[in-house]
């Protein structure tokens, strides 16, 4: 993972080209629904149910990314103190239980997800058995990409 400030790997052309917004949408689309896959894939290895894709989590996660890159920092508090739980909560998901990956400047989401799974404290909550939801964001700013994953349990 790089923290704020670190150098990062070469960009990728993806990163390296000019993008319009719409296709950067659509990209980040994809990397939300490859991560989610790729997140599955190894939930199901591990014996684990796979996680839904929930539209609130996805809204505090994407949110997230997109506060981070904005503010350009790397942190799971955002500036204004507020957690996961607390951003998940405003986006109107009633958890039992959460947790969140975050990471700055993997150029695609199966680089992201590998080094998430690389991460002892990061595949602890991808392989969290007991979290059944799940929501991704992806900023692709030239300043990241930034990435958030967001886990959570219902009430």
């Amino acid at each position: 993972m790089y923290a704020a400030g670190q150098a990062h790997p070469a960009a990728s052309d993806r990163a390296a080209a000019p993008v319009t917004a719409a296709a950067a949408s659509a990209t980040a689309a994809q990397d939300v629904a490859q991560v989610v896959q790729l997140v599955n894939a190894e939930r199901r290895k591990a014996g684990c149910a796979p996680l839904r894709s929930d539209p609130k989590l996805r809204t505090a996660a994407q949110g997230h990314a997109d506060d981070m890159a904005a503010r350009n920092y790397y942190a799971h508090a955002g500036r204004d103190g507020r957690n996961a739980g607390d951003r998940i909560k405003a986006a109107g998901y009633a958890w039992s239980a959460w947790g969140e990956n975050i990471h700055r400047g993997p150029h695609s989401a199966a680089q992201a997800v590998d080094e998430w799974m690389n991460s002892a404290a990061h595949r602890e909550n991808i392989l969290d058995c007991s979290f059944e939801d799940i929501g991704v964001g992806v900023n692709l700013t030239g300043n990241g990409p930034w990435w958030v994953q967001d886990f959570a349990s219902g009430r």
